[in-house]
Order: C-alpha cells, then structure tokens, then sequence
C-alpha cells in the first residue's frame, strides 16, 4: 500500500506542477498592456517670430525696416540663449531692466553696443547683457538693409534669467 500511495503522491505533484504551469502560462497572455502615456501638449509659443531665411552665407533676415529687425533678432538671441530665457510671466520686481540699441552691419556682426536706459544699479548685468549681445553674433544678416539699429528693453530676473520686451510672455 505504501508503494502505491507513493506513486498516486508522485502523479498528483506532477499532475499539480503540471497545471501550475498551464496557469502561468495562461496568466501570462492575460497581462495589462502598459498604460499608454498620455501626448504632452507643446508649450504655447513664446511670440510670433518672423520666419528666416537660411542661406550658404548664414541666415537672412527679409525685414525692411529696424522695428521687423527687431523681431529677428529678439528670436536670435532667444535662440542662442534658450536656457537663459524666463518662462512665463515675469514677477512685478525685477532685479534690472535696460533698454539697449545695437548697431548690426550687413553681414549680422554687431557693430556697436549703446545703452538708452542703463540699470547702472547693477553693473554686472549690464556687462552680461553686454556678453551675451556679442556673444550672439554674426546676427541675420539684414537682406535689405545696409545696416540696422535695433532697440528692445531687456527684463532681467534675480535668477540671471530674463526675457524681451519684444517677445516677452508679460508681468505680473
């Protein structure tokens, strides 16, 4: 009898596993499928800046007068400078805000840097705006335009961010 309960015990741990692996490989087909990430939304753009035209020499900028070469410029520096822009609303304090025209040749180097309204409460912005405003040359070259000066007042933020009246996102 002894034996005979020793064979039925071997066929059932068989028979168990057996069906144990059956049912993994049922539970197996019958996963979830991962959930599906839902699209993120682009961030609204910043503001609507003119289209350039690229060229073997560079990009061009078709504006015809210095208020359009603004626009291509504000876009340019923002381009350059990415992570350095402010996103979103600028808070009611700011730690400067200069006002700065630049001189661009033909050919999109800066000529000259002059300062119309200077934060001179805070040199040392005044001296990074003035970096970066070279920094991002050669600029669009003005197709038709022998030279431009263009102005924008720059809204800096304690951060070391900042953004540009012309393609700003607003205070608060």
């Amino acid at each position: 009898m002894n034996k005979h309960l020793q064979k039925f015990q071997h066929a059932l741990t068989h028979t168990v596993l057996c069906l144990g692996a059956i049912g993994l490989g049922f539970l197996s087909g019958c996963s979830t499928p991962p959930p599906v990430a839902k699209p993120v939304a682009p961030p609204p753009p910043l503001a609507k800046v003119p289209e350039l035209v690229s060229t073997p020499m560079g990009v061009t900028s078709l504006a015809r007068s210095s208020k359009e070469y603004r626009k291509d410029a504000a876009g340019h520096l923002y381009g350059m400078n990415a992570q350095r822009i402010y996103k979103g609303r600028m808070p009611p304090l700011l730690e400067a805000v200069g006002v700065l025209n630049v001189d661009i040749d033909q050919k999109g180097a800066v000529k000259s840097i002059n300062w119309m309204r200077a934060p001179k409460h805070v040199p040392q912005v005044m001296a990074e705006i003035e970096r970066m405003v070279k920094a991002a040359a050669p600029y669009p070259a003005p197709k038709h335009l022998s030279q431009v000066t263009y102005t924008d007042v720059w809204l800096w933020h304690k951060s070391g961010k900042f953004q540009l009246d012309t393609l700003t996102e607003g205070q608060d």
